[in-house]
């Protein structure tokens, strides 16, 4: 068994469904990064900006790292028929923060690299300026779809992306280069608020996810009477892919599934004292909108599908 090989085994005993390897070279879309980030394209998630000349040369993120351990885990759940009653909540958010549980065990994925004499081994989950869908294509762990997805033939695209960067050196695996999206427009089609700008470019100043999440102050209304539903994040491009309808299985991990179920009524949250919220959703990712955030996502929801 290889050294690579080796670490793909560590990486599927502690529950990865997928890993790759590749080296740290710039990647091929700096430019198009550049352009994205000009267009206005971010919106307010100005820590892209200040991120965008690592992300064009991964080799600067972590000086001394010569090779990125990319992983695969697995986030799916299939819908309840409550899950899909608005306000709803995007599959990933039904659980424990992916920050704290696939960081458990790339933390561990780390700690075998440093066993193996690695004096870097640094981890990252949707954190920092890692470029996580172009370094797992270039790892040969799948393809960027039409909806900025990283899509993995057999699979589909309901999983998190994690990494590792290191100082040892590995042999690379090959790209991914096939796009198997074809002529199908399916993700495209489905956005409620028009998100992409053409295929593989998204306005995020438009999507759910961001208006949900990352966007501060009121949802404009434009937008909000086209949440259809949806109070934190949204699946729908994803949700409609043929390699997610085909292919998804769910995960192994119990800490992805859902937890309690906010009640479905309109003062929900409103009710809540900031106590309560960090004692019920502390470790969620509905945290990052925070309470007020939530109060303000349950009355935009409800009211996109004439429920207020």
């Amino acid at each position: 068994m290889t050294p690579g090989e080796e670490v793909k085994a560590v990486a599927a005993s502690l529950g990865f469904i997928a890993c790759g390897i590749t080296d740290l070279s710039p990647t091929p879309h700096g430019t198009a990064l550049d352009e994205w980030l000009e267009r206005g394209h971010a919106g307010t998630m100005r820590y892209l900006h200040r991120q965008a000349a690592r992300r064009r040369d991964p080799a600067t993120i972590v000086p001394g790292a010569r090779s990125a351990i990319i992983v695969l885990d697995d986030y799916f759940h299939p819908d309840t028929p409550s899950d899909l009653a608005p306000p709803k909540i995007a599959k990933y958010a039904r659980g424990t923060d992916y920050h704290i549980t696939t960081m458990a065990r790339i933390e561990e994925l780390a700690d075998y690299l440093r066993s193996r004499g690695a004096r870097i081994a640094r981890p990252f989950v949707d954190a920092g300026p890692v470029p996580e869908r172009e370094l797992a294509q270039r790892a040969g762990l799948g393809w960027i779809g039409k909806n900025t997805m990283l899509i993995r033939p057999g699979v589909g695209s309901f999983f998190f992306l994690g990494a590792v960067l290191t100082d040892l050196e590995f042999e690379p695996d090959a790209p991914f280069e096939v796009d198997h999206c074809g002529s199908c427009t399916a993700c495209l089609d489905a956005c409620p608020t028009e998100a992409f700008v053409e295929p593989r470019v998204l306005e995020a100043t438009r999507c759910i996810s961001y208006l949900t999440i990352e966007h501060r102050g009121p949802i404009p209304s434009e937008l909000e009477s086209k949440l259809d539903g949806w109070a934190f994040g949204c699946d729908i491009c994803n949700d409609v892919c043929p390699w997610n309808q085909r292919f998804a299985e769910p995960s192994s991990a119990v800490e992805f599934r859902r937890r309690k179920e906010p009640a479905k009524r309109p003062d929900y949250f409103e009710t809540m004292t900031d106590g309560d919220f960090d004692a019920t959703f502390g470790d969620t990712p509905l945290e990052r909108p925070g309470l007020d955030g939530m109060r303000r996502n349950w009355k935009a929801a409800l009211g996109s599908v004439g429920r207020l």
